[in-house]
């Protein structure tokens, strides 16, 4: 939640294409989910993360 809310408006005025979907849900492990071509998915899972860990995940499914 964190991350969110130092990041989200950053993220999305830099990739204004790029869908980013955030869903709040309580009772639910936080996760990273990526959607590749070809059907490809990989999911990284978040919890207890600082802000900087949820940072480097982000940036692993992005490179």
């Amino acid at each position: 939640r964190e991350f969110i809310e130092q990041h989200y408006v950053t993220l999305k005025k830099a990739n204004p294409e790029f869908p980013i979907l955030i869903r709040e849900c309580s009772g639910v492990q936080p996760k990273l989910w990526a959607r590749y071509e070809f059907g490809k998915e990989k999911s990284i899972p978040l919890n207890n993360l600082t802000v900087d860990e949820v940072a480097k995940a982000l940036e692993s499914v992005v490179k």
